[in-house]
């Protein structure tokens, strides 16, 4: 079912927008208090890498430019490969960069190899709440993403799932919310969401959790490293001095 594709280039674009909220708030100009300068300071820089799967048409990347840049686009124009974009966020006074990943929806891009998927930290699952096979199609982008990017506790990796477009209206819509969450139940107890990238409802929200599980699943690695702890040495008895 799947195709490797290893022709795409990314196309990179970096946008910080400053606005601020509870909780979870993006980076603005302002100069920072001294208590959250020196404490930001004793702190390493956190990126965190969020992939974005599901299918094509179900909102992707309006999600991404409502939550980034609050604007959407009512034209449609499918991704090609992946493309991404960044913001800065603060979880509970941590400044973190939160780095989303957009892929392409269509079946030949559905795998795009190993180097992609590594280095996750959370993976958001998209369906399109007026679309059954958008639904039907989460368990294999599931599946995909624990295949390529084999963490190292899959039963614990985050997802977040977002059922997508319920503005369209209930006389269209083929995917209950009881549904969604059976399914998200099944997968043991994932956060699930319905949002309107259009309205930009639950998109805040959302992705709030998306930056706490994320930072929680980055420092978890920080305290499971890929290598042991301590590593033994056996230093053998030196000789003392010379023998003639």
């Amino acid at each position: 079912m799947f195709s490797c594709y290893d022709g795409w280039s990314p196309l990179i674009r970096l946008l910080i927008p400053v606005r601020s909220g509870s909780g979870l708030r993006t980076a603005g100009p302002s100069q920072p208090t001294q208590t959250t300068a020196n404490t930001m300071s004793s702190r390493k820089k956190i990126l965190l890498k969020v992939i974005i799967l599901g299918d094509s048409g179900v909102g992707k990347t309006s999600l991404m430019n409502q939550y980034v840049n609050k604007k959407f686009s009512a034209s449609y124009k499918a991704t090609i490969g992946a493309d991404f974009l960044t913001k800065e966020v603060l979880v509970d006074d941590r400044l973190v960069t939160m780095q989303l990943w957009d892929t392409a929806g269509q079946e030949r891009f559905q795998s795009l190899g190993v180097a992609f998927y590594r280095g996750a930290d959370c993976c958001v699952l998209v369906h399109d709440v007026n679309n059954a096979k958008s639904f039907d199609t989460l368990d294999s982008w599931r599946d995909e993403f624990l295949i390529q990017a084999s963490p190292m506790d899959p039963e614990s990796f985050p997802f977040v799932v977002l059922g997508n477009k319920v503005d369209v209206g209930d006389d269209k819509r083929v995917i209950s919310s009881k549904r969604a969450q059976a399914w998200c139940q099944a997968k043991g107890g994932v956060p699930y969401f319905e949002t309107s990238a259009k309205e930009g409802s639950n998109v805040e929200q959302a992705f709030e959790v998306i930056a706490r599980n994320a930072l929680a699943q980055e420092e978890s690695q920080d305290f499971n490293p890929d290598f042991p702890e301590t590593i033994p040495i056996n230093i053998g008895e030196q000789n003392q001095g010379c023998s003639c």
